[in-house]
């Protein structure tokens, strides 16, 4: 692996779409315990569940410690390849490489890590590991990488249509805990040159209570080329309805980089879900503060759902909106089996489905 002093726009690679087809898929295992309840019990097996959905179309590779070693290695079917790497938690989204490609080849891009704020507003110290795993995923996928470690960004805050359109939020990337000494234009001159991109969409806001600043993979994402799923409610005393309104107002004005309207479809979020007192009593406290508290909403969102080569892994979280959200996913992706993974004890660790997984786009001669 070598580290390429260059851009990807200056050599011709950009990042695709998540519905483009992919080589595979990176994964790590959990175990922190003032993030997973009860040691991580139920966590593990959500993942794996989640791990054999993405496995039936996509190479999978799941990253874990030597503590938890021996044990995921038994989890986890034959066909997952499982390795022994370091990390302070589980969201592969957020720190594995972004990868980009020009058709014949992909590189990595490793973005700084600050888990989500730094000492600012972050939510766990320290976060060195997590912010070695891009240089070590590209010395073991054998890719050269794009080092911009001085940018604070994670993979969760932006998502691409592969045909130069990036949306984000503001709440997100102009967070004071990310990149403060940095402008708006500073930001979307970064996300251009390293995505490869022609025009930066921005929305004001997330999921209500995202503990992540909003990241935007939890409130939209793109489903094809000028074609977005959007997470909605219908209740306007909902603080979740303002901020969903927002979001469909921007993109219902603006355009793509192609210049074609935004068709939005509105992926309804369940009620609101909370943590309960018996959660927050399986949870370690951090710097002698808990994590949650009893009665914290969390931030579900059907939108956080993976797209791998034959499958779409969605959220579920027992509520009646479940159904009626796999219903528009299965409409959305007709090639594609749509399959709910119960997911409220990936929830209560702050993220879901998309923010676990990382893909590898294909390559070359790569199947």
């Amino acid at each position: 692996m070598k580290i390429i002093n260059s851009t990807p726009r200056a050599d011709g690679f950009y990042m695709p779409a998540e519905f483009s087809p992919h080589y595979g898929c990176i994964m790590i295992f959990p175990e922190r315990s003032d993030s997973w309840q009860y040691g991580g019990y139920a966590a593990r097996k959500a993942f794996v569940n989640v791990a054999k959905a993405i496995s039936r179309s996509e190479r999978l590779t799941v990253c874990v410690s030597q503590k938890q070693y021996e044990n995921a290695r038994r989890m986890l079917p034959g066909n997952i390849r499982v390795v022994e790497m370091s990390s302070n938690d589980a969201w592969a989204r957020d720190y594995a490489p972004t990868f980009v490609t020009d058709g014949t080849e992909i590189r990595g891009i490793n973005w700084g890590f600050n888990a989500w704020g730094g000492l600012e507003d972050g939510l766990y110290f320290p976060w060195d590991l997590d912010d070695k795993m891009a240089r070590k995923l590209c010395d073991l996928y054998e890719k050269d990488m794009y080092n911009l470690g001085n940018f604070i960004l994670e993979g969760g805050s932006i998502h691409v249509d592969g045909e130069g359109t990036c949306i984000t939020t503001e709440a997100c990337l102009l967070s004071k805990g990310r990149n403060p000494m940095l402008t708006k234009a500073d930001i979307e001159n970064y996300l251009c040159d390293y995505l490869n991109i022609e025009k930066v969409i921005w929305l004001k806001n997330g999921i209500f209570n995202d503990e992540t600043n909003e990241h935007v993979d939890n409130i939209c994402a793109f489903v094809k080329p000028s074609e977005v799923v959007l997470a909605w409610t219908d209740d306007e005393n909902d603080p979740q309805y303002a901020m969903s309104k927002s979001c469909y107002d921007i993109l219902s004005r603006e355009t793509d980089a192609k210049g074609r309207s935004i068709t939005i479809h509105k992926l309804r979020c369940p009620k609101p879900v909370t943590i309960t007192a018996e959660e927050c009593g399986g949870l370690d406290t951090m710097d002698f503060q808990p994590t949650r508290t009893p009665g914290e909403r969390l931030a579900a969102s059907y939108v956080n759902f993976y797209i791998a080569n034959g499958a779409v892994v969605m959220p579920f979280f027992g509520d009646p909106a479940d159904e009626p959200a796999r219903d528009l996913l299965t409409v959305l992706f007709p090639e594609r089996e749509v399959i709910p993974v119960y997911a409220r004890d990936i929830l209560i660790g702050g993220g879901n489905i998309h923010c676990i997984t990382q893909q590898i786009p294909i390559f070359g001669g790569a199947e």
